[in-house]
């Protein structure tokens, strides 16, 4: 982790202001991607695309002058190991736009509003629901979604998934119970709802950010 985390930060990530997009999703979307991977690897890249799409408009650039890229770590657990999938996205903090000479201009994108933040989760949310009904993952009927029947192999491991996410207990004398956590008051300076979209189960956060003249410093 601590050569992947140099790697990014000496080859890869720009010396521009950068921010971290956070996205979780409802319950039965973590199941399903925990079962299909490759179901999780095409939702990634409709998620890219809504959160890069915004940041060109924002910019105010168009997708044919504008370019940009993002680094990704799909964290899998949560803080009480608990199947939590989830996506850590760093993108910069603007777009690069091709100037006459050849070169490349970064320009910032403007500050995002908590209604802007809650309309693009709703997007995203969008987008991944109509991609899984077309591949006959979801259905809907007319207040609910629900995944299809045959979305998640009926395997010895489907149940202990569900059971993670849920935090209960899958095997022994206390099956389905609920686990016993102990939570930590977050630190002074963490976020609540600041900097946090929420929509039909999926929340997006993109509160935490660094400028470009930022650099590490040694432990």
């Amino acid at each position: 982790m601590v050569e992947s985390a140099a790697l990014l930060v000496d080859e890869v990530l720009p010396e521009q202001p950068i921010r971290q997009w956070v996205l979780s999703f409802p319950f039965p979307l973590r199941f399903l991607f925990a079962s299909r991977p490759e179901i999780m690897g095409r939702v990634l890249g409709i998620v890219y695309r809504a959160i890069a799409t915004h940041l060109v408009k924002r910019a105010g650039c168009s997708q044919d002058t504008a370019r940009m890229g993002a680094v990704t770590l799909i964290q899998r657990f949560g803080s009480a190991l608990n199947l939590n999938i989830h996506f850590h996205m760093l993108f910069p903090d603007g777009v690069y736009v091709d100037c006459p000479n050849g070169a490349a201009r970064f320009r910032c994108a403007k500050a995002l509003t908590s209604a802007e933040l809650t309309q693009l989760v709703h997007t995203a949310a969008h987008r991944v629901g109509r991609f899984l009904e077309c591949q006959g993952l979801l259905e809907r009927d007319m207040e609910n979604s629900y995944l299809a029947s045959d979305a998640v192999d009926d395997d010895p491991m489907t149940p202990l998934l569900g059971h993670s996410i849920t935090y209960r207990i899958a095997v022994g004398p206390q099956a389905e119970r609920k686990v016993f956590t102990l939570q930590n008051l977050p630190a002074s300076d963490e976020l609540f709802d600041d900097g946090v979209g929420k929509v039909a189960g999926f929340s997006l956060h993109a509160g935490v950010a660094t400028r470009g003249d930022e650099q590490p410093t040694d432990a």
